[in-house]
């Protein structure tokens, strides 16, 4: 992974609050400008094989360094799709942020929206994430401006261009017949009734019942065959119900054959008491049931016996007839989903009846529905539509039904009124490439036809693995882990502030005991030359409790402080222990072993006084230069001598001290609260120059360095500054307890692993070149929330 470190908030106390990024940005020194332009231009290639002098491989993003340490936001990240779907071709430039290697390579675009899930999440169960943290490459924290983020991208706004397709040959019919959604659907060309048919899948997610499913237990099972053929039978059937204290139940059902024949026209009991009789839509009345005896197991008896291996029924909106028989006939075909309108409404079986078939049913003068005229006209309904075809039925009856008019001939003034916005989706489209949602229903400004709707994430991730030809724009929503989230009654912002609150235990150590006569100030420039410090509380005076902004200050802590000793006495440097620091050892190793910090190096420079110290080990009644107590000098240096002592530093500084080892792409200077920069992240261009570094340094000590291998990425400093600014009471600076043994973060774990399995199985079905995009936005429900809570996790899995 191709991160780095970089300070920037995920969360201030309010939106107007500046980012330390831009804080930052203005306080480092630039290095010369033809350095600096050659650094620029090694960080626009970021690409090894480039840089050997190959200009083919495959696609892949490359962050600019800068970048890293700002958010970027829903108009950025849709540069970067806008420029991997169309190109330069079309006129599209790169992004601002990032840069896009072999383009033309993009065959795909897949963005994944993981509700619920936020960067705390990510870094606090980085074990458990294992396909996130492996197979995505680059990291950036993402700030969103909209909470419906799948809406925004396919109506984002692309620049004008030459994007528009080449003229068609085609008339004015012929588009319109092949933008349908009855031929998108099902084709143009003739097909056989299994066409037609639903699948098993299909079923599921609409509906209708199927066996094995949950709530269709005390269904009945018709004695079918497995599969049909184009030459099984056609079987109509309608029912209508009545409303009872239990529900809707079945009064009336009706069975017609291929040829129209009546084959069951059945009056029905209900088995418990009616309350509404619904006459003027099921026909029925008290009179008419008083002498029935007929009940739905005998209906259900006869319908078996009625029904051969083969058959296939025939009904509109059959799933209601099913559930009114509480049966489970596997082979259906569904008349209001073959006749399909523009925006995914049904039609009413009597506007079809109409329109097709000129033949009036339902009409103002009967009392009631037929459910025999009802259930031979959707047979009729779908055999003509199997037999004149998709194409040919809605050129038919385009303007009858669809409400259509074409216009053969354009007149010679005629201009087209120009497109209010040049949306994302429309251009994909208008060239002739598919686009997708896929999740829970949401607000998203896509035709209804391109829109999946899913209750949970395994069937949206089945239906996904089942397409033979995947969009070539698809964004799909995972909603599973909000919803689950919910029930643990952990309130959205309690959730975020709980995981902040365990990553920044991994940021702090405890130490002492010190001289009574030590301050906090004076804690502070004792372990300051580890990083930079975010806050100190005493603890019974002699104890204190550092927390750093960067975890590689806290493990230079444990490692060169611990044992030192301060007026005759030894303090001990320990990190905290308990259950969300458990496994941090394993945690700090597997991400220094992450590939976004393969090449990277934590190096600080100490004071001459520190790094004296440091190296000598620490004897009996001596005292740490640099520290004073009650204004008394140390080591017979004067107090202003001591404390004014400070090292100017540069990128240049770095860069030479640390070139010697292997060529150095970037080096960016952490900040300080006295505005020094002894501290720095050194970023090699290959990951034997920071081995080599590591392997000196016991002579980067005598030079006066400490250095470690990186273990934050460049841009979770970004949330570093975020998680260790929440929990703070600002006018006490007492820090908020949290709990680390409720039962609510074991529950997490499985959770999270069950998430990025599927994501994974998500990111294995995903064609050859495709450009993958997550974006963690967390549980966002206000605009408050927006600049606290989302990550993005950006990839090029080609």
């Amino acid at each position: 992974m191709e991160a780095s470190l970089a300070p920037q908030p995920a969360a201030a106390a309010s939106s107007s609050s500046p980012s330390p990024a831009a804080t930052h940005s203005g306080k480092r020194k630039r290095s010369a400008p033809h350095e600096k332009a050659k650094r620029l231009k090694t960080e626009q290639v970021g690409d090894e094989e480039l840089q050997r002098g190959r200009a083919s491989g495959p696609p892949r993003v490359s962050v600019l360094l800068d970048r890293l340490q700002q958010p970027i936001t829903l108009k950025e990240l849709t540069e970067l799709l806008h420029y991997a779907a169309l190109g330069k071709p079309c006129g599209i430039k790169q992004p601002s942020w990032c840069c896009l290697h072999h383009q033309k390579k993009v065959h795909r675009v897949n963005v994944a929206i993981v509700e619920g899930l936020t960067q705390s999440h990510f870094y606090k169960h980085y074990l458990s994430l294992q396909h996130l943290r492996t197979n995505y490459s680059t990291r950036v924290t993402f700030t969103p401006s909209s909470e419906n983020i799948a809406s925004g991208i396919f109506r984002s706004e692309v620049p004008k261009g030459d994007w528009s397709p080449i003229p068609s040959l085609q008339s004015p019919l012929q588009k319109v017949v092949n933008a349908h959604p009855v031929v998108k659907t099902f084709g143009k060309q003739k097909r056989g009734l299994t066409a037609y048919v639903l699948s098993k899948e299909d079923m599921i997610k609409k509906h209708y019942p199927v066996k094995g499913m949950v709530g269709f237990e005390e269904f009945v099972c018709t004695d079918s065959s497995d599969s049909v053929t184009d030459h099984s039978p056609l079987f109509g059937i309608d029912c209508e119900m009545c409303q009872t204290m239990k529900g809707y139940e079945l009064t009336h059902v009706a069975l017609v054959d291929s040829s129209g024949t009546c084959l069951l026209d059945e009056l029905v009991k209900p088995q418990n008491k009616i309350i509404d009789y619904l006459t003027c839509f099921s026909g029925i009345t008290a009179a008419m049931l008083r002498p029935v005896k007929t009940t739905l197991r005998d209906v259900q008896a006869r319908l078996r016996m009625l029904l051969p291996s083969d058959a296939v029924l025939v009904g509109h909106s059959i799933d209601c007839d099913l559930a009114a028989l509480k049966l489970i006939h596997p082979h259906v075909i569904d008349t209001s989903l073959l006749y399909k309108r523009l925006y995914g409404q049904k039609f009413r079986l009597k506007v079809l009846a109409e329109a097709v078939l000129k033949r009036e049913i339902q009409s103002d003068t009967q009392k009631g529905h037929d459910p025999l005229e009802d259930a031979f006209a959707a047979l009729e309904l779908a055999q003509y539509f199997i037999q004149t075809g998709p194409a040919q039925v809605v050129e038919l009856h385009l303007e009858d039904l669809w409400g259509y008019t074409i216009v053969d001939e354009e007149p010679a003034d005629y201009e087209p009124a120009p497109s209010p916005i040049n949306r994302f989706s429309d251009i994909l489209q208008t060239l002739g490439r598919s686009v997708a949602y896929l999740g829970k229903r949401s607000h998203v400004e896509l035709d209804l036809s391109k829109q999946q709707w899913y209750k949970s994430d395994k069937e949206l991730l089945a239906s996904f693995k089942r397409q033979t030809n995947q969009p070539f724009l698809s964004v799909t929503q995972f909603s599973s882990f909000a919803d689950r989230l919910k029930p643990l009654g952990l309130h959205p912002e309690l959730q975020h502030q709980r995981a902040c609150a365990d990553l920044r235990d991994m940021c702090v150590v405890f130490a002492g005991p010190f001289p009574a006569c030590f301050s906090e100030r004076d804690v502070r420039r004792l372990f300051r030359c580890c990083g930079p410090i975010q806050r100190i509380q005493m603890l019974n005076r002699v104890h204190a409790r550092v927390e750093f902004q960067l975890l590689e200050g806290a493990t230079l802590a444990v490692k060169t402080l611990n044992g030192l000793r301060l007026q005759g006495q030894s303090i001990k440097v320990r990190r905290p222990v308990h259950e969300s620091t458990l496994d941090l050892d394993l945690a700090l190793d597997t991400l220094t072993e992450d590939t976004s910090n393969t090449c990277d190096l934590y190096a600080v420079k100490l004071r001459p006084s520190q790094a004296e110290r440091i190296r000598n080990p620490p004897e009996i009644n001596r005292q740490m230069p640099g520290v004073q107590c009650s204004g008394a000098s140390v080591n017979g240096l004067p107090p202003s001598e001591t404390d004014c002592e400070h090292v100017q530093l540069t990128e240049e500084t770095f860069r030479k001290t640390f070139s010697r080892f292997g060529a150095v792409e970037d080096v960016i200077l952490l900040p300080k609260p006295e505005k020094k920069a002894p501290h720095a992240n050194i970023k090699f261009e290959s990951s034997e120059g920071k081995q080599a570094a590591l392997s000196s340094s016991a002579e980067l000590q005598r030079e006066n360095y400490l250095i470690c291998p990186s273990v934050t990425p460049r841009h979770l400093a970004s949330w570093v500054a975020m998680a260790t600014s929440t929990g703070m009471d600002g006018e006490a600076g007492e820090m908020t307890t949290h709990r680390h043994s409720d039962s609510q973060d074991e529950q997490l774990i499985p959770m999270l692993a069950k998430l990025d399995h599927r994501l994974g199985k998500l990111f294995q079905s995903l064609p050859e070149g495709t450009l993958s995009v997550v974006l963690l936005p967390g549980l966002s429900r206000s605009r408050l929330w927006h600049h606290l809570l989302h990550n993005l996790i950006s990839t090029e899995p080609f």
